[in-house]
C-alpha cells in the first residue's frame, strides 16, 4: 500500500506542476474550462486546472503582413500591380479566438481585397499621386471588419504600383509636353516683361534725348574694354544728316 500510495502522492504532484503556465510580457492565454472561455490570463506565472483547463496563446506585438503584388483595373481603366504592407496588433485575444477562426488568414484576406477595391474606385494620377488618401481608406475600411475580431489595424502603407510599359512611355511623353509647355509660358512672360521695359526706356529716351547718347556710349566702352580687332561705332542720325547737309554746302560752293 505504501508504494501505491507514494505513486499517487507523486501523480498529484506532477498534475499540480503541470497547472503553472508562464507568458512572457508580450503574450496572453485564452483559458477554456470543459470548452467554455474562462477568461485571458498573464503575463507572468499562473496557475490553471489541469486537464479540466485548456490554454490557447497569443501574441500581442504588432504584426506585419506583407500584401502579395495584386492585378487590378483603375477607374480609367488602366490594369496595374499594387502591393503593400499592412501592421495590425491583437487589442483582445478572446474574441481574437472565439470571433474567427484563423485571424492571422482572416485579416490577410480582407487586406487583400480592400486594396484591390479602393484602388479600382481612383484613376491611375491618384494612385500615383495621393497614396496617403487611398492608405487610409483602406486601413479604415479593414479597421472597421476587424474591429468585432478584437484586432486593430495601426497602418497600411502601398509599397510598389507597377504600370504597364505602354502606358509608361505615354506618361512620359504627357510629362515632357506638360514641360514645353511651361517652357513656353516662361519665354512668353520674359518676352512680354522685356517689351515692357523696352517701351519704358523708348519713353525716358524721348523725354531726353541725351540718354541716348549716353546710352551709346556706355556701348563703346563695353565693346572697347574686349579684345576686338574691329569695332563699330554707331552715329547718330542727326549726325549723318548734318555731316550730309555739309559735303552737299561744300560741292556746290566747289562749282560755283
Amino acid at each position: 500500500m505504501g508504494p501505491l500510495t507514494g505513486t499517487f502522492f507523486a501523480f498529484l504532484i506532477f498534475l499540480a506542476a503541470a497547472g503553472f503556465k508562464l507568458d512572457r510580457e508580450y503574450q496572453r492565454g485564452v483559458i477554456f474550462r470543459l470548452g467554455r472561455i474562462n477568461g485571458v490570463r498573464g503575463p507572468g506565472l499562473y496557475w490553471i486546472l489541469p486537464v479540466i483547463d485548456q490554454k490557447a496563446q497569443i501574441d500581442i506585438r504588432t504584426k506585419t503582413v506583407n500584401i502579395e503584388p495584386q492585378e487590378t483595373v483603375t477607374a480609367d481603366s488602366v490594369t496595374i500591380k499594387v502591393n503593400a504592407v499592412l501592421y495590425y496588433r491583437i487589442l483582445d485575444p478572446s474574441k481574437a479566438i472565439n470571433k474567427v477562426e484563423n485571424y492571422e488568414f482572416a485579416v490577410y484576406q480582407t487586406a487583400l481585397t480592400t486594396l484591390r477595391n479602393v484602388v479600382g474606385q481612383n484613376i491611375l494620377d491618384d494612385v500615383l499621386q495621393n497614396r496617403d488618401k487611398i492608405n487610409t481608406k483602406v486601413q479604415e475600411i479593414v479597421d472597421e471588419i476587424t474591429e468585432p475580431w478584437g484586432i486593430v489595424i495601426e497602418r497600411v502603407e502601398m509599397k510598389d504600383v507597377e504600370i504597364p510599359p505602354a502606358m509608361q512611355r505615354a506618361m512620359a511623353k504627357e510629362a515632357e509636353a506638360i514641360r514645353e509647355k511651361r517652357a513656353r509660358i516662361i519665354k512668353a512672360a520674359a518676352e512680354q516683361e522685356a517689351s515692357i521695359k523696352l517701351s519704358e526706356a523708348s519713353k525716358a529716351i524721348m523725354q531726353n534725348p541725351a540718354a541716348l547718347e549716353l546710352r551709346r556710349l556706355q556701348m563703346l566702352t563695353e565693346i572697347g574694354a574686349e579684345n576686338n580687332t574691329t569695332t563699330l561705332v554707331m552715329m547718330p542720325s542727326d549726325f549723318m544728316n548734318l555731316a550730309r547737309n555739309l559735303s552737299d554746302s561744300i560741292e556746290r560752293g566747289t562749282r560755283d
